[in-house]
């Protein structure tokens, strides 16, 4: 191997003044990271799904979790629908 600079570039002063803290890749706008603990067998069938089918299993909950409130919110305007008077 011919190298015209042996020198190793670990060796040369980096300069941090730029720096900023955080995660190196941003999550979308419009998500928020959190913490939450699940059932070992529940994240262990999402993880199998995923694995299956493709994907991210933090998705597919993300997905799952949407369908339930779109079916509570259908659910409630039904309900208001039928007995407005609730």
């Amino acid at each position: 191997m011919n190298r015209q600079d042996d020198s190793d570039p670990l060796d040369q002063e980096i300069d941090f003044s730029q720096a900023r803290c955080g995660p190196v890749i941003t999550p979308e706008s419009d998500m928020t990271r959190i913490t939450i603990s699940l059932d070992t067998a529940v994240v262990d069938w999402l993880r199998a799904q995923v694995k299956e089918n493709g994907g991210s299993y933090q998705t597919l909950i993300n997905g799952a979790l949407k369908i339930h409130i779109q079916q509570q919110q259908s659910r409630n305007d039904l309900e208001q629908t039928l007995r407005p008077w609730s």
